[in-house]
C-alpha cells in the first residue's frame, strides 16, 4: 500500500461512530446538536488515517528503492515533518525528525526516510518508541556503518492539559554503530543546527 493512499474501512468507521456518540453523552453534549451530527464519523475516519501506520511496512518502503552505491560518509535527512499521537492520552504531539546513516554499500532514496517516520508516527506513540523503531528499521533494512535519530516535539498532552507548559520541547535521540563515538555524534548534531 503507498502511503499516500488512504482507504477509510466502513465497518471501522461505524464502530468509532458509535463509541464517539456514546461518548459525547458521557461529558454532557447531545450527539443529536446540528454541530454534532456528523462528528462520530468524522473521528472514525480520522482515527483511521491517523493509525494508517499500522496498515504499513516501513521495512518494505526502504527496500524498494535500495541501490548499491560505494558511499561511506554521512547521510543526513533533517526537519522531517511529523504528527502522532501520544498513545496516554491520544492527544497530539509532533514536531521534527532528523536521520543520519552512514551507508555500507546501500542507499535508499531519500524520500524512503521521511516515509518511514511517517509510518510510525501514524500509530499510538510514544517519543521514546518512535526514535528507536526509525532507527532500528534503517539499520535492520539497510545495514549501514550506523543510524542516528534525533526528534524534536512538542506534546499538546503537556500543553493542554495536565502541567500546561507551552513551548516545552522534547528531544530524543537513538543511535548505533560509527555514531558511537562521540565526534560522529557531534558531526551530526552540528549539521542539523546549521
Amino acid at each position: 500500500m503507498d502511503l499516500q493512499e488512504f482507504h477509510e474501512k466502513p465497518e471501522v468507521t461505524a464502530a468509532v461512530a458509535e463509541a464517539v456518540e456514546k461518548t459525547l453523552s458521557l461529558i454532557g453534549e447531545d450527539p443529536a446538536r446540528e454541530g454534532l451530527v456528523k462528528t462520530p464519523r468524522r473521528v472514525g475516519k480520522a482515527l483511521q488515517f491517523l493509525c494508517k501506520g499500522y496498515n504499513e511496512d516501513p521495512e518494505a518502503i526502504l527496500r524498494a528503492a535500495l541501490f548499491e552505491e560505494d558511499y561511506r560518509q554521512m547521510v543526513v535527512v533533517k526537519d522531517i515533518d511529523f504528527y502522532s499521537l501520544c498513545e496516554h492520552h491520544m492527544l497530539p504531539f509532533f514536531g521534527k525528525v532528523h536521520v543520519a546513516y552512514i551507508p555500507n554499500g546501500r542507499i535508499t532514496g531519500l524520500s524512503k526516510i521521511a516515509r518511514v517516520v511517517d509510518v510510525y508516527a501514524r500509530r499510538l506513540q510514544v517519543q521514546e518508541r518512535l526514535t528507536t523503531q526509525i532507527k532500528d528499521c534503517i539499520q535492520n533494512t539497510l545495514n549501514p556503518l550506523g543510524v542516528m535519530v534525533v526528534i524534536e516535539a512538542e506534546h499538546l498532552c503537556m500543553q493542554m492539559r495536565g502541567v500546561q507548559k507551552q513551548h516545552a520541547m522534547t528531544v530524543t535521540s537513538d543511535f548505533t554503530g560509527a555514531f558511537t563515538r562521540q565526534e560522529t555524534r557531534e558531526e551530526f548534531l552540528k549539521l542539523i543546527k546549521e
